[in-house]
C-alpha cells in the first residue's frame, strides 16, 4: 500500500514540478484524453522512484568523494543527471517528460525533491502518527 502512496505522491509532485517549471520541462501523454495525462504521470513517477532507488544508489555511492569534496552540492548535480535520465527514458517509450537542457532537469529534480519530501511527510507522517496510537 506505500509504494502505491508513493507512486501517487511522487506523480503529484511531478505535476507541480511541470507546472512550475513549464518554460522547460513539459510531459506528452500517449493520447490526448485526461486520464492518459494522468496515467502517463503515475508511470513517470514510477520510473522516477525505479530510477532513484537503483541506479541513483550506485551514482551516490560512486561520487561519495565528489560529496565530500563539494560539501553535498554534488547531490544537485546527481539529482538533475537523474531526472534528466528519467526524461531520457520516457522518450525512448514515445511519451513522458520532455527537458530542455540540463540546466531544467536540475531545476526540476530540486523542486520534485521539495515537493516529495513536503507531500511524504504531510501524509506518510499522518500513517505513523496512527500507528502509533494503534
Amino acid at each position: 500500500m506505500r509504494l502505491i502512496a508513493s507512486i501517487v505522491l511522487n506523480a503529484i509532485a511531478l505535476w507541480l514540478t511541470t507546472l512550475i517549471l513549464s518554460g522547460g520541462i513539459t510531459v506528452t501523454a500517449y493520447e490526448n484524453t485526461t486520464a492518459a495525462l494522468v496515467v502517463t504521470y503515475l508511470l513517470l513517477a514510477l520510473v522516477w522512484g525505479l530510477v532513484n532507488s537503483i541506479i541513483g544508489r550506485v551514482v551516490r555511492f560512486v561520487s561519495m568523494p565528489l560529496y565530500c569534496l563539494t560539501l553535498g552540492l554534488f547531490a544537485f548535480v546527481v539529482n538533475g543527471f537523474l531526472f534528466w535520465l528519467v526524461a531520457w527514458l520516457s522518450d525512448l517509450a514515445g511519451f513522458g517528460i520532455t527537458v530542455d537542457n540540463f540546466w531544467w532537469a536540475m531545476g526540476g529534480a530540486i523542486l520534485m525533491g521539495i515537493f516529495s519530501a513536503i507531500l511524504n511527510g504531510l501524509f506518510n507522517g499522518r500513517d505513523r502518527r496512527e500507528e502509533e496510537r494503534d
